[in-house]
């Protein structure tokens, strides 16, 4: 793989910043999921009780970040072709996309205004403090359900997405999963 591989999208291929911004935001939440799975199973005196739901706000803080960086990205940037074939499949995949952040967004909200519902502010890895909000007091109940089902739902979608780039690949062999590994016809492995 060529070392000289553009920081920016272009109209065929994604840069290295959004390709590693891609990759670490799957990677957290795919395991943001299963450690708040696990936080809800835990009783007040076990050890990690203390431990675990604060990593989980800081890293969703971190996501939040991300997010934020990954839309403005996108904004000045464009997006490459879509190598879809069939018209259905073009909307299928943009529509998929479009859930996926808004889904994301429902999940980090409602992350925090479970993390801010008693009035504490949210400390990211004691690097820096979120402060509270003033909405939602009290309404931890209400905010960890629409996270559970919200979080449930986009991986359902992250699973599809999933499914649909190996489909690329395997079955109709196009660049679609390559593009995103930071392969493309002119540079390859």
């Amino acid at each position: 793989m060529a070392l000289n591989r553009h920081l920016m999208n272009s109209k065929d291929s994604y840069g290295w910043i959004n390709i590693a911004v891609h990759w670490v935001m799957a990677l957290m939440m795919l395991g943001m999921y299963p450690l708040g799975l696990y936080i809800v199973s835990l009783g007040y005196y076990d050890p990690g009780y203390r431990i675990y739901p604060n990593l989980h706000r800081s890293l969703g803080i971190i996501l939040a970040i991300l997010l934020l960086m990954r839309l403005g990205w996108r904004a000045v940037n464009p997006t490459p072709r879509s190598l879809a074939q069939q018209p259905w499949e073009k909307w299928a995949a943009h529509s998929a996309h479009l859930l996926l952040y808004v889904l994301l967004v429902i999940v980090l909200a409602s992350g925090y205004f479970i993390s801010t519902a008693d009035g504490r502010s949210i400390h990211v890895f004691d690097w820096f403090q979120v402060p509270a909000s003033p909405w939602f007091r009290r309404q931890e109940e209400l905010a960890g359900m629409i996270h559970f089902y919200a979080a449930t739902t986009m991986m359902v979608l992250v699973a599809m997405h999933f499914l649909a780039a190996l489909k690329h690949h395997f079955i109709t062999k196009d660049w679609t999963l390559k593009r995103m590994l930071g392969v493309n016809e002119e540079n390859t492995l």
